[in-house]
């Protein structure tokens, strides 16, 4: 098991690798619990180090809320090798319509895709996982690109998981029918501790540095002071640290239950705390049913104002470095459609989320009142293995 990355606040002027991420961590998060328990290696059980099965996925997904629409395909293919490596490709795709609070006021609504590609190299050797990833996702005015190296390594019989990671990205940010041009590099190192406490309970420890250098903001966004608008100004430079906890434990009657809180601060002083609980049951042989409920509460960054009333270096109103909290309630259905021990397994899967958003200190201009909006989030997606 890699070390988890744990998200902080998004990077200004790439909502959409942000909604990529939350995506993908939705995913990950309604994954079958209790499968996943049932798995549970014994204690003094020591074993080698097992690779990803085998699989293909394709997956529809959905993302609507404050103005903004995407919608578009996934894919996901991979394939052990030798019984050492295994290999994954994948595609995405945003096709995104925008017309949030932040275009509406001061820009025109607008229409653009988004694709990105994906490679990783997994390598077992012992009681060690060694994965090499590379991504780079492309946008009119936005591309990125990243590498990332991970090591688990298995101690103590298996009982206990110690993880390594290291990420790198760089991205070219410019503005259509402008010319601007900047670029941002991103570094993020991990480390994670996952301990098997009983034959059906797990705990595990994640904590991940960052940091950033370069342009930080968006080109396109402005700022208020004293009621006029001028240009967003975000210092080039944030480190970032973020904590998370886990717990997911096997309750009998098939069922299991987790419990997460992650804690977040940068050094633009924002802190952010994130509660999570979810509850998985198994109904019969074919049908899991996951429940999750999350609740996050962020604190506004040092310079953030809705409008500011002194003159200073830098100043932002993205609503993302403000003062908000969310409340989110989500739930996926897995059906296994066709299985044969050994050989395949099909699975139909479909989950939803409604997420409320709540700002404190961001005024919405067209009516004058605090800003609030609720984002629905779709996923259907077939899973096979092979």
């Amino acid at each position: 098991m890699a070390a988890t990355e744990l998200q902080g606040p998004p990077r200004q002027g790439a909502w959409r690798r942000a909604l990529r991420s939350f995506l993908a961590l939705r995913h990950a998060a309604a994954a079958p619990l209790a499968g996943l328990l049932g798995g549970v290696i014994a204690p003094g059980a020591a074993q080698a180090a097992d690779l990803p099965e085998d699989r293909a996925d394709a997956m529809i997904h959905v993302y609507d809320g404050g103005g903004v629409r995407a919608t578009g395909p996934a894919l996901l293919v991979r394939k052990k090798l030798f019984d050492k490596v295994s290999l994954s490709a994948s595609y995405y795709i945003d096709s995104v319509s925008n017309a949030s609070i932040d275009v509406v006021t001061t820009a025109s609504p607008y229409k653009e895709n988004r694709t990105e590609y994906g490679f990783s190299a997994d390598y077992a050797v012992r009681d060690a996982t060694m994965t090499l990833a590379l991504t780079s996702s492309k946008e009119p005015d936005y591309t990125a690109d990243n590498m990332s190296l991970d090591v688990a390594q298995e101690v103590f019989g298996g009982m206990s998981t110690v993880s390594l990671g290291y990420t790198r990205g760089a991205d070219k940010v410019g503005k259509k029918g402008i010319g601007f041009f900047d670029t941002a590099t991103h570094w993020k190192y991990r480390l994670g501790v996952t301990q098997i406490l009983t034959p059906t309970w797990i705990a595990s420890a994640n904590f991940e540095a960052m940091s950033d250098d370069g342009f930080l903001g968006s080109p396109y966004r402005v700022a208020r002071v004293f009621g006029a608008t001028v240009p967003e100004r975000n210092p080039r430079t944030r480190t970032g640290r973020a904590m998370k906890f886990r717990v997911i434990g096997d309750i009998g009657s098939r069922s299991s239950v987790r419990a997460e809180y992650r804690y977040y601060w940068d050094t633009w002083a924002i802190k952010a705390h994130t509660v999570e609980f979810g509850y998985s049951r198994y109904f019969g042989d074919a049908w899991l049913v996951d429940a999750s409920l999350r609740y996050n509460a962020q604190q506004h960054a040092l310079f953030y104002s809705d409008n500011a009333t002194v003159e200073t270096l830098y100043v932002s109103r993205n609503r993302q470095l403000g003062t908000f909290n969310s409340l989110g309630l989500g739930g996926k259905v897995s059906y296994t459609a066709g299985k044969l021990q050994g050989k395949y397994e099909i699975k139909l899967n479909g989950s939803y989320e409604r997420v409320r958003f709540k700002y404190s200190d961001f005024t919405d201009v067209r009516t004058g009142s605090a800003y609030s909006f609720d984002a629905n989030v779709l996923q259907l997606f077939v899973s096979a293995t092979f």
